[in-house]
C-alpha cells in the first residue's frame, strides 16, 4: 500500500458542523441525523481519508448526506491518531508511509465492523457506504463481505486490477467511483480497466470523471477553484441519486 502526495494536500472548509459524537459498541462515531422523517433500517457508513474525523471538512460533509435525507454513521477509524492536519502546510515532512502501520485496513475495518455490528442489534438491516482515499479500500472490503447494499468511492487508494477481479466475483453491490484527472492512487490505466472490467457488471456500475482536479477534490479541495467546486458538487449528487437509486 502506499499514498500520493495529494493524500495529505488541500484546504480546510469553513463551517459548524451539526451531528453529535456517540459511542457505538465502544468505538467514537460522528453520527448526523436527517430533520425529516427518514427510513429507520437503512443507514450510509461514511469512511474518511487519513485525516478522519478530526478534520472540518469531513464533518460537514457528513453533514450534507444527512440533509439529503439519510442517518450518517461515520466510525473514527483511527482512535484520536489520524495525520495531522499541519500535514497540509508547505514544507512538511510528515511521512505517511511511517504512520500506515499503525493504521492498517485490516485494523481499521475491524473498527468499522464493530460498528456495523451494533447498529445491526439496533435494527439496521441495509447499509450503503461511501469512502474517500484510504476510506474507498474499506469499502471494497466490506462488499466482498456483502455487508453493504451500496458502494461508493471517491478518489480512491490501495486498489488495484486484482481487487476489481475479486469485487466482480463476490461482490452484489453496484459501485459508483468518482474519479478525476490528477490522480496517482487511481491513474487513467486503472480507471479505464475499471471500466472495462465492470462494463458488464449486473448489479450496476458507473464512473464520474471530474477534469481540471487532483485527488482530494472531493474532501480538501479549494472550494474558490471552479473547476473544484464543480466536481465535489458533482461528485456529490452522483452519490446521493446513488443511493437514492439503489438503497432499496
Amino acid at each position: 500500500m502506499s499514498f500520493c502526495k495529494y493524500c495529505t494536500s488541500g484546504v480546510r472548509h469553513e463551517g459548524t458542523a451539526k451531528g453529535i459524537y456517540e459511542e457505538i459498541n465502544g468505538i467514537k462515531t460522528y453520527v448526523a441525523t436527517p430533520q425529516t422523517d427518514y427510513p429507520k433500517d437503512k443507514a450510509i457508513l461514511f469512511l474518511t481519508d487519513v485525516f478522519g474525523l478530526e478534520l472540518n471538512n469531513n464533518l460537514l460533509l457528513i453533514d450534507d448526506f444527512a440533509r439529503n435525507g439519510f442517518k450518517v454513521y461515520a466510525p473514527d477509524l483511527f482512535e484520536g491518531d489520524p495525520v495531522d492536519q499541519n500535514a497540509f502546510e508547505p514544507g512538511s515532512n510528515f511521512d505517511l508511509n511511517k504512520w500506515l502501520p499503525n493504521h492498517t485496513t485490516e485494523h481499521t475495518g475491524k473498527r468499522v465492523r464493530t460498528v456495523i455490528e451494533e447498529l445491526e442489534s439496533k435494527g439496521i438491516t441495509v447499509f450503503g457506504a461511501t469512502g474517500y482515499c484510504y476510506g474507498a479500500r474499506l469499502v471494497f472490503d466490506l462488499a466482498f463481505e456483502n455487508i453493504i447494499r451500496v458502494s461508493v468511492i471517491t478518489h480512491p487508494s490501495f486498489l488495484t486490477a486484482k481487487d476489481l477481479d475479486i469485487y466482480i466475483e463476490k461482490s452484489k453491490a453496484p459501485l459508483l467511483v468518482n474519479s478525476c484527472e490528477v490522480d496517482p492512487s487511481f491513474p487513467k490505466e486503472l480507471a479505464e480497466t475499471t471500466d472495462e472490467k465492470f462494463a458488464k457488471f449486473e448489479p450496476g456500475y458507473k464512473r464520474t470523471y471530474w477534469e481540471g482536479v487532483s485527488h482530494g477534490f472531493a474532501v480538501r479541495g479549494d472550494l474558490t477553484n471552479p473547476a473544484v467546486a464543480a466536481a465535489k458538487d458533482g461528485s456529490f449528487k452522483a452519490t446521493v441519486e446513488w443511493f437514492i437509486n439503489y438503497m432499496q
